[in-house]
């Protein structure tokens, strides 16, 4: 099977790249392991779609992206995903549906006429070097040979990277960001947990540890109502030492560990808060939600310097707009702020990868220094880069070479990062 451009991982990013890849004409093949297109969004049940807008001290969401990034967030309001953004202390994000998200993922697919999506596909094998000649998937012990002239990765961990044998960097264990578990709750009562009531349950939660009544792993939970009925989401970053998101053993042991420490937060709960008192499970993820894994060495390199000074690119193809938010502990976020609220300009050569002629990379396995990836890793970012690699890609698989950042830009709308942070 021949096609112009092939992108591994149905995430936010590899959602954008394809959609960007066939909307520009390229035959394109995305390959996703889950039964849904999201990524984290669905999988994991991350609700929130962060990294969307400026940073900006007053009120009022503005958008950092004209592109894809906006269009799909519009499509989630008009889905009744979402409510549209919200304010959360300096930071604006927009909540959504995690079921509604993916199908809305699913129409954005089928309207791109040159895209076809192969769910619960995985990747075995890839040759060529330094270019990307074959690809191998796998459904159900169905095997498939794919021949693209141009690849997109965007699985998270780098895989098609790794299988092509392109330098990938990941952080040691204990800097590694900490993977979170997320679960729905029904039956709580909502108006209970406002500003005030999350604070006094974090403390007795808190307090509970220290006396032994509760296991220390349920530290730094934390709750937000869906604002659907009596749904509440719960969020416990997991304690994972000598932690590699890539070992077989260790991702099993975390998704059992998640699931355990879910039942044994939601019986405190119950016993304990009368907001719970009715509560039960509603949805546990997919699959646990993985911050950080492998980063791809690429011909550039977003440091975290770049993101504190917003440092100007001439290459810049997307925009960051989150502040670096470390998680590598399990007890609650890091979070530092860039000067000015400037947004991080990434460049064109952190999404091409630096031993492969033909093999781009957007989410968050771009390429980045670990502090750096504390703030490019969220969905909306994730969207830009996607949106930003799949038209590079595209170019690429037309004219038979790597376009420059100016050809790239002029297909993705990137707003100019100091002249839309005041208006929309």
């Amino acid at each position: 099977m021949k096609c112009d451009v092939l992108i591994l991982g149905g995430g936010a990013a590899g959602l954008a790249a394809a959609v960007a890849s066939a909307r520009r004409g390229a035959r394109t093949v995305l390959i996703e392991r889950h039964g849904a297109l999201g990524g984290m969004a669905t999988a994991a049940l991350v609700h929130s779609v962060c990294g969307l807008y400026f940073l900006r001290e007053e009120p009022g969401a503005v958008f950092a992206h004209g592109g894809l990034p906006r269009e799909f967030a519009q499509r989630l309001i008009a889905a009744g995903a979402s409510p549209g953004a919200v304010r959360m202390g300096r930071l604006d994000v927009l909540p959504h549906s995690p079921p509604i998200f993916a199908a809305v993922a699913d129409q954005l697919a089928l309207e791109c006429a040159g895209l076809e999506v192969l769910l619960h596909t995985e990747l075995i094998a890839v040759e060529g070097t330094p270019q990307v000649e074959r690809v191998e998937v796998c459904c159900r012990g169905r095997r498939m040979t794919l021949e693209p002239r141009v690849c997109i990765d965007a699985s998270g961990d780098g895989a098609l990277a790794t299988l092509s044998q392109c330098t990938t960097d990941q952080a040691p264990p204990e800097r590694l960001q900490r993977p979170a578990f997320i679960f729905a709750l029904q039956g709580a009562l909502v108006a209970q947990l406002n500003d005030e009531g999350r604070v006094r349950l974090a403390c007795r939660i808190a307090e509970a540890v220290r006396a032994g009544e509760l296991d220390a792993g349920c530290l730094g939970s934390s709750f937000r109502a869906s604002g659907r009925g009596s749904e509440v989401y719960v969020t416990t970053d997991l304690a994972a030492p000598d932690f590699d998101p890539t070992d077989p053993r260790q991702l099993t042991a975390l998704e059992s560990e998640g699931r355990r420490l879910a039942l044994h937060l939601l019986d405190f709960l119950r016993r304990e808060q009368t907001a719970f008192a009715d509560a039960a499970i509603s949805a546990f993820p997919a699959r646990v939600g993985i911050r950080e894994s492998r980063r791809i060495r690429g011909r550039a390199t977003v440091t975290a310097e770049d993101v504190l000074r917003g440092t100007d690119s001439p290459e810049v193809v997307a925009l960051g707009t989150w502040p670096m938010e470390g998680r590598e502990r399990h007890t609650g976020a890091r979070w530092r702020f860039p000067e000015g609220n400037r947004p991080t300009q990434i460049p064109l050569g952190a999404l091409r990868a630096a031993d492969a002629d033909n093999l781009w990379m957007a989410g968050r396995c771009l390429s980045s220094d670990h502090e750096a990836q504390a703030a490019l890793r969220v969905i909306g970012t994730c969207l830009a880069t996607g949106e930003a690699a799949g038209s590079a890609a595209a170019l690429q698989a037309s004219d038979g070479c790597a376009p420059g950042a100016e050809a790239v830009r002029q297909l993705t709308q990137v707003y100019e990062p100091c002249a839309a942070m005041s208006s929309n």
